[in-house]
């Protein structure tokens, strides 16, 4: 029960116990009062007779005594009349129930007990004592009177009480709706929103309690902003370039290795390796300054070169070097882009040397694909530069450079059917707790048969998919499938699906997923995981995605977390159940401090918030026991077992 109602409840008692109390002094009075009256009546009425019949008393004539008693007692006003003898012997007497009027309820008789007083008046003719005459009165008339007198009584009250219980209602609205707020502040303080109350109560009580909020809650927040703002500092401390903000190279090799070493699902793609030939020179040549503005440079045209693909790489190996992993395969798109970016490069360092012959940064152009190890990549990469720097040119492609053969139509039929008509089966990678004795989750992994009808990984098939527009009929076959497989299998782990940008944008998902979730009981049995970058795009469509899922019990996840330049602050507006810590972050753990203390630092922001922490691809003991110590909530990976097909 709210306060405001105990409040009401509590008032209302009293008002019961008031009007109780009332009530049964105004009886008593009442009664009392009807007592005399009685008593003054009977006395008047015993006189009366005593003074009428006194000769025919002493005579005996009873028959007149009769007839007069008769004619008094028919008037109603008595229930019983004696007349008695100097002996005390009955003369005559008249007695007559006393009838109760029906409008009287029961349960005040039972409440209020009265009996009419007898009164008596001895008779006396010619100077001797010849009798007595005994009245008493009619209960059924006092009852009558006290009935009417309580019944107006309880009306009044009632009326009253209504009225006042509505006025103190709306008066207690009032008064206390600060005190709703703070119970609103804190529900949302629990939930990890920091909520300020803007109107401050006059009443002193109120106002110290709201103000004691407020300022609980500015702390809270500051505490979390700061905490946030340390762990920023450590993350571009330790992997970001302090000149360009692009990823360092102790970054930008875990990221190659991780795709291409690890996961292995890059795809097909295209590495750009850019050097800036005799650094040094150019320093004291244009001047520390203006070599450092030209270095930002060509980082910021690399960060814009990578923003329309939501999967990349990008970073600086060195002062030299920066390089771009992007995944596009059409000759004529990567020679268009590279040239392009050159063309900016070159108008740049006019600025500072307009030297003739001058290059001012040298590119080299190769190509990666599903079996391309990130030391393989690197290593071409700069056999290139190094030739490109010999033959003084500003591009270097491979000899062979034609770009990435296009799939032949007869495989993107194959693909484009298996999607269509949604011929797709799962496999499933385990999420371990900490303690490694509880299944948290299994990670969906989408497959198709090839024309062999042999399993082939996504890498074989996922850029087909894409050139195809056909990735949100993949995303949701693979969620049809799921949810299929929860009703068959009640008691499963929970099952977790990745959506795509393009998915989550699309203009009647929302809807779709909507009717998809409203049909089943899902709660605590499917999460929903997106990409970081995906969730950094559009943050407030991340938030109303999440408010959906969260109205039907589904989780959400935030998937490769911690490795954006944009940072995690977004955490707070996003609210996830979960997030995985990128592969990246935890593959050395197990020998570097400084990652230690990065990934404790985001364990400890996402507890924080209440956000369960997990780690990917966790392949050696060594690492889960160093998570473990940093307090991890479950770790995923080939340690735990590679994925196997969900039956």
């Amino acid at each position: 029960m709210s306060l405001l109602n105990q409040l009401i409840a509590a008032v209302f008692a009293v008002l019961i116990g008031l009007v109780s109390g009332t009530l049964y002094i105004m009886s008593d009075s009442s009664k009392g009062m009807l007592s005399h009256q009685l008593e003054s009546h009977g006395q008047d009425t015993a006189t009366h007779l005593g003074l009428y019949l006194a000769p025919y008393i002493a005579k005996k004539d009873t028959a007149t005594i009769e007839t007069t008693i008769n004619a008094i007692f028919d008037s109603g006003f008595y229930q019983k009349i004696e007349v008695l003898d100097e002996q005390g012997n009955a003369l005559f007497v008249s007695d007559a129930p006393s009838p109760i009027p029906e409008s009287v309820p029961g349960w005040f008789l039972r409440l209020v007990q009265f009996t009419p007083p007898s009164m008596e008046r001895e008779i006396s003719h010619q100077w001797r004592k010849v009798g007595k005459v005994k009245v008493q009165g009619r209960a059924g008339y006092a009852y009558e009177q006290l009935w009417k007198g309580a019944e107006k009584t309880l009306l009044w009250f009632i009326s009253l009480s209504l009225i006042a219980v509505f006025s103190l209602s709306y008066l207690l609205r009032f008064i206390l709706h600060p005190l709703k707020g703070v119970a609103e502040q804190a529900a949302a303080l629990s939930e990890r929103k920091y909520v300020e109350q803007k109107h401050i109560p006059k009443t002193q009580e109120l106002k110290v309690v709201v103000e004691a909020m407020n300022r609980m809650v500015r702390r809270v927040q500051r505490t979390f902003d700061e905490q946030t703002r340390n762990i920023e500092d450590l993350r571009k401390t330790a992997y970001q370039d302090n000149l360009t903000g692009l990823a360092n190279q102790r970054s930008t090799q875990a990221q190659l290795s991780d795709w291409l070493d690890y996961r292995k699902d890059f795809g097909p793609g295209t590495f750009l390796y850019l050097h800036i030939p005799n650094l040094h020179a150019l320093n004291e040549k244009i001047g520390e300054e203006n070599a450092n503005n030209f270095i930002r440079y060509i980082g910021a045209q690399l960060s814009d070169l990578t923003t329309q693909y939501q999967q990349h790489i990008i970073g600086r190996l060195s002062g030299a070097d920066f390089i771009a992993l992007l995944p596009i395969t059409d000759e004529e798109t990567i020679k268009r882009t590279i040239n392009q970016l050159n063309e900016s490069i070159n108008i740049r360092a006019n600025f500072h040397d307009a030297s003739p012959n001058h290059i001012p940064v040298h590119i080299s152009v190769t190509q990666s694909n599903e079996n391309t190890s990130a030391a393989q990549l690197l290593s071409e990469a700069r056999i290139l530069i190094k030739q490109a720097v010999t033959e003084n040119i500003s591009i270097k492609y491979p000899e062979q450079f034609s770009g990435t053969q296009a799939a032949s139509s007869s495989w993107q039929t194959h693909v484009a059917n298996a999607i269509n008509t949604k011929q797709v089966f799962l496999q499933f990678q385990v999420v371990i707790s900490s303690k490694g004795d509880n299944v948290l989750q299994r990670e969906l992994l989408a497959r198709i048969l090839n024309r062999e009808n042999m399993p082939c990984s996504a890498i074989e098939f996922i850029q087909v998919v894409k050139e195809l527009g056909l990735i949100e009929a993949l995303d949701k076959a693979v969620l049809e499938r799921a949810i299929d497989y929860i009703q068959h299998n009640p008691k499963c782990p929970p099952l977790t699906v990745n959506f795509s940008q393009q998915t989550i944008h699309s203009e009647n998902f929302s809807s779709w997923i909507r009717e998809q979730l409203s049909k089943r009981n899902l709660k605590n049995r499917l999460n929903i995981e997106i990409n970081e970058t995906a969730v950094l795009n559009d943050i407030a469509h991340i938030v109303e995605f999440r408010d959906l899922l969260k109205q039907s019990g589904v989780g959400f996840g935030v998937d490769n977390f911690g490795i954006h330049p944009s940072g995690f602050s977004y955490l707070y507006a996003v609210q996830p159940d979960y997030i995985k810590i990128d592969g990246s972050l935890s593959r050395e753990i197990d020998n570097s401090a400084e990652d230690r203390f990065f990934i404790s630092s985001l364990i400890t922001a996402a507890h924080s918030l209440g956000i369960q922490a997990y780690a990917e691809r966790i392949e050696r003991e060594s690492q889960t026991e160093q998570l473990n110590q940093l307090n991890i909530d479950g770790s995923q990976g080939f340690l735990h077992g590679r994925p196997e097909a969900l039956v």
